[in-house]
């Protein structure tokens, strides 16, 4: 399918209109011979599950949890959610917010620790919805090289005597389509439009991608599987002739200065929870950690710079540990549903139109010192944790380490069906143009574009047993 924005370019009243992207993978190719029964498993974060359905199903600490574990759960919840302040101030645990940022707190982004959506209007700014930059030159270590003028993302708000970036609007263009019964679809392609901008133009080969809050229930799980499991599940050159050449992403660590495996980011860009809690402190609430000690302010964001700071760093190290804590330790939810006919069907249909191929089932953790909790669990995520090519179509012409502009990490499946419930929106893709499930697969192209058709050719009763199958997550 042909690019509908195969380069981003200015247009009037210093806009920017990007290519357009998506990451959810929803779906491969096939995965023949497969039982279903091992995609019908109740407890999907093995013994981190818990039975919780309400609108904190993902804001649970695990069970497996000592008293004093679940101790340093709620110290680490209370960080996680409370909003950051203007330094200086009283609390200065709390001080420190911006200059430049996008969120007042990791709640505001992934609220009740689920997904992010973005602006329900076209005035209203973004907030869980993050807009990178990256020139086309990579850096030294191969990283994403930031825009000049406007670093490493856009920052639509700004503390008291600094100007914020400018303001984005984003527009949707209906692009019509049919199943294969005749059913028309109606999708939502995003125009992404920068206005008012404060310190001057961008750079001419910057290149943008939107990318939504990631849900973070389950992240200690996923950061937990041996590299080896992974590595196991690669076949950049198809080898096997599938259709499917998921492989991995090795990003530059700095504080053991070499490239690792990549685990988390919509491209795989960070390698444990810890980067990318850092990463996201300091380019989307514009905080400073040891991992990531430099502000974000750009030469010619002169107020920004002689703004006053909360300390160096703006977090300390220890509360810091407390936020990371708590995403390792924040359990799944139990799946729903099992026994009933239409979900178990679509467990075969799952299979049959290969969504199993990139969505793998099951993982099962290694033995991680210090923290049992995580240790030795079989666990049902959907995902493999690779990167897919998913076709010129979905590119967006931004690179990302290893990663190209048209691949993404195959997104966790787990927890999907209670989106609605947790964060009030079922809005999915890397930046949340799918209005549901179902366009999220139709956007697919690459190496989902098979199991796309699989699924847009099957008959209404087929497709809401399989619907129904990922509710049951």
């Amino acid at each position: 399918m042909k690019a509908l924005y195969p380069e981003p370019r200015y247009v009037a009243r210093l806009t920017f209109v990007t290519a357009l992207a998506s990451a959810m993978v929803l779906l491969g190719a096939c995965s023949k011979g497969r039982s279903p029964d091992e995609l019908l498993q109740p407890n999907s974060g093995g013994a981190m599950t818990v039975s919780e359905s309400s609108r904190h199903a993902f804001s649970r600490p695990a069970t497996n949890l000592t008293v004093a574990q679940r101790g340093e759960f709620f110290i680490g919840n209370a960080f996680f959610n409370s909003p950051w302040v203007v330094a200086p101030a009283s609390a200065g645990a709390r001080d420190g917010l911006g200059p430049l940022f996008n969120a007042r707190s990791c709640d505001q982004c992934h609220n009740n620790d689920g997904r992010g959506q973005p602006p329900l209007t076209e005035e209203e700014q973004p907030v869980s919805l993050v807009i990178q930059f990256a020139t086309s030159t990579p850096g030294d270590n191969n990283e994403p090289q930031a825009d000049p003028n406007y670093g490493a993302n856009f920052n639509p708000f700004a503390i008291g005597g600094v100007q914020a970036e400018g303001k984005v609007r984003i527009k949707h263009r209906e692009i019509a389509g049919t199943y294969g019964d005749g059913t028309p679809y109606t999708l939502l392609a995003p125009e992404y439009l920068f206005e008012e901008l404060a310190y001057g133009e961008m750079a001419a080969d910057t290149k943008l991608s939107p990318r939504i809050a990631p849900a973070v229930f389950g992240s200690g799980l996923l950061e937990a599987v041996p590299e080896q499991q992974i590595m196991e599940r690669s076949d950049p050159e198809d080898t096997d002739k599938d259709g499917i050449s998921g492989r991995p992403n090795h990003v530059w660590d700095p504080l053991v200065n070499r490239a690792v495996l990549g685990r988390f980011g919509w491209k795989l860009n960070q390698p444990d929870i810890a980067h990318q809690t850092a990463a996201a402190f300091s380019s989307e609430i514009g905080m400073t950690t040891s991992i990531r000690p430099h502000e974000i302010c750009t030469p010619v964001q002169t107020a920004c710079l002689a703004a006053p700071t909360g300390g160096e760093p703006e977090i300390s190290d220890e509360i810091f540990a407390h936020i990371v804590t708590y995403q390792r330790m924040l359990a799944v939810p139990v799946r729903r549903n099992l026994d009933a006919p239409d979900v178990k069907r679509g467990a075969q249909l799952f299979l049959d139109s290969g969504c199993e191929s990139c969505h793998r089932a099951t993982f099962k953790t290694g033995t991680v010192k210090d923290q049992p909790w995580l240790s030795d669990q079989t666990i049902h995520p959907f995902t493999d944790l690779l990167l897919h090519d998913m076709g010129e179509g979905l590119a967006d012409g931004r690179a990302d380490f290893a990663a190209s502009g048209s691949e993404w990490r195959t997104q966790p499946l787990w927890g999907l069906g209670l989106q609605k419930t947790v964060n009030g929106h079922t809005r999915l893709l890397h930046d949340g143009r799918a209005r549901d499930v179902s366009e999220a697969i139709l956007w697919h192209g690459g190496e989902g574009e098979r199991a796309k058709e699989a699924f847009r050719t099957l008959s209404k009763q087929d497709r809401e047993a399989l619907l129904r199958f990922i509710d049951s997550l």
